[in-house]
């Protein structure tokens, strides 16, 4: 469901929700009021495509609630999950709306969720006239990206256990929200084998290590 956030029977919950956003947080009520007048707010249920890879627009998203996916599809039709953004955490089309690009990636939803959207227009134009969250959104675009090279290359040097003890010391809020389905898309290994590995790990080697990083995320 798409509603103008004005429209949102929710809509002061979601306003509240936008003021403790990372990336919004530090902003006065005539700035964020004045990005409120162009998002509007989509309630997608699992696997909703919310934009398609090959598409021509472009839009930056605010997760609220649940989590998004940045898809990947072959030509034969395989799909590889690059990365998830939960909570308080963002998915944008930055690099291929500076380019007049075609998406290169499909965003669904990786579970039921709330988001809040604008095209990426508006969104930069809000930008340029707030300088201070031009650099934080460009800080963070740089370490996206560098995030996605990261994983890339430790599925070329980690075997199996090892991507997935990676990704449980990494992400370990993740861990049990993730659709086994979309965890081993992510790792590039089959489902039975992300099976094996988590219950193994939960009385393996890296479980203390999990619990140690779900305790310092939860600290800070």
């Amino acid at each position: 469901m798409k509603l103008d956030l004005r429209d949102h029977p929710q809509r002061h919950t979601i306003r509240l929700q936008l003021r403790r956003h990372p990336l919004l947080a530090d902003f006065d009520e005539p700035a964020l009021e004045e990005l409120q007048q162009t998002l509007w707010i989509h309630d997608g249920h699992r696997s909703e495509c919310l934009l398609g890879q090959g598409d021509g627009e472009w839009h930056q998203f605010f997760v609220l609630e649940g989590m998004l996916k940045r898809v990947v599809t072959s030509p034969e039709g395989r799909e590889v999950a690059l990365r998830f953004a939960g909570e308080g955490d963002m998915e944008t089309c930055y690099e291929a709306w500076c380019q007049q690009a075609r998406m290169p990636f499909s965003v669904v939803c990786a579970i039921r969720s709330r988001v809040a959207v604008l095209p990426m227009s508006d969104w930069c134009a809000w930008l340029a006239r707030h300088p201070r969250a031009q650099q934080a959104y460009q800080e963070r675009v740089v370490r996206l990206g560098a995030d996605v090279v990261e994983h890339a290359v430790g599925l070329l040097l980690l075997d199996a256990p090892g991507r997935m003890q990676r990704f449980s010391c990494t992400h370990p809020e993740l861990l049990d929200r993730l659709p086994q389905k979309d965890l081993a898309s992510h790792l590039n290994l089959s489902a039975e084998t992300v099976c094996r590995l988590s219950k193994r790990g939960k009385a393996g080697p890296w479980s203390a290590a999990v619990h140690d990083a779900r305790s310092l995320s939860g600290a800070t």
